[in-house]
């Protein structure tokens, strides 16, 4: 079994961008999200599967 990052293969949160800035995302285990620092936002994961819609996503506040 390889490594995981709580449910998230590292190799595939190398390859996964944020779909508005492009930018590199990083895993927040806490809330099982990916955050995109630049834009601001957190993508779920849910069930090990990452959701990489802005319309799923939750704005980070300040």
């Amino acid at each position: 079994m390889s490594a995981r990052t709580n449910g998230i293969d590292p190799k595939m949160l190398e390859l996964l961008v944020c779909p508005l800035t492009k930018g590199r995302l990083s895993f927040d285990a806490e809330r099982n999200e990916l955050v995109s620092e630049k834009a601001k936002l957190a993508y779920p994961v849910r069930d090990g599967i990452p959701i990489m819609l802005m319309s799923e996503a939750r704005k980070i506040e300040d």
